[in-house]
């Protein structure tokens, strides 16, 4: 007979805009099984975003004392700010059998393919750079620099999807679609009949 299959390790990553906090939530609304990985970050929270549920907040020296303790996955710096996934709280819930979904930049992910291997690796993406524009645009209130900057950024970031295993287009209010395609790829790798295993 065949046992269940081992939780999984799920990277999802793309540039920003895509739509992947929006993504995570909508699965997280529908009870779809997983375990949220909540990233630590040195940047202030954003309008609406909790500690501990969004992100962790730390300050700059919180992070950095976390980083000579070797508490990271992988780190890195992004606009300024420093972001890592907490290695015990993935740790756990491969433990407790739960899939791990990590929600991180481009560069994160990349770093989390060469150490394993076996991850589920995601990249989300606009429909278009019509519908990237606006979004951005949305989230910086309209700064005409960093828009720019942020969009040539992200247009940059596409270029990286050919060294993903799955790609989901996060189309202007097709939001629940593409977290319905999420979910079916996970779905599919559960049913694989040699299944990835994650060695944390």
């Amino acid at each position: 007979m065949i046992g269940k299959p081992p939780p999984l390790l799920i990277v999802l990553s793309g540039p920003s805009g895509a739509g992947k906090d929006a993504v995570v939530d909508c699965m997280m609304r529908r009870g779809y099984p997983f375990h949220f990985v909540v990233t630590t970050t040195t940047r202030p929270p954003g309008t609406g975003e909790t500690d501990g549920v969004d992100y962790h907040f730390v300050s700059k020296e919180r992070f950095q004392e976390m980083l000579s303790r070797d508490e990271f996955l992988e780190h890195a710096s992004v606009y300024g700010h420093w972001y890592g996934v907490p290695k015990e709280e993935v740790r756990k819930a491969l433990a407790r059998g739960e899939d791990a979904l990590l929600r991180i930049d481009v560069q994160g992910a990349a770093t989390i393919k060469k150490l394993f291997p076996e991850a589920v690796s995601i990249f989300l993406m606009p429909g278009s750079q019509e519908e990237l524009r606006p979004r951005l645009q949305k989230r910086l209130r309209g700064i005409p620099k960093s828009l720019e900057l942020r969009l040539a950024r992200a247009l940059e970031e596409m270029r990286s999807v050919t060294s993903f295993d799955y790609v989901v287009v996060n189309r202007d209010d097709k939001l629940e679609e593409a977290a319905d395609e999420v979910r079916a790829i996970i779905t599919a790798e559960k049913c694989k009949v040699v299944p990835r295993k994650i060695e944390l």
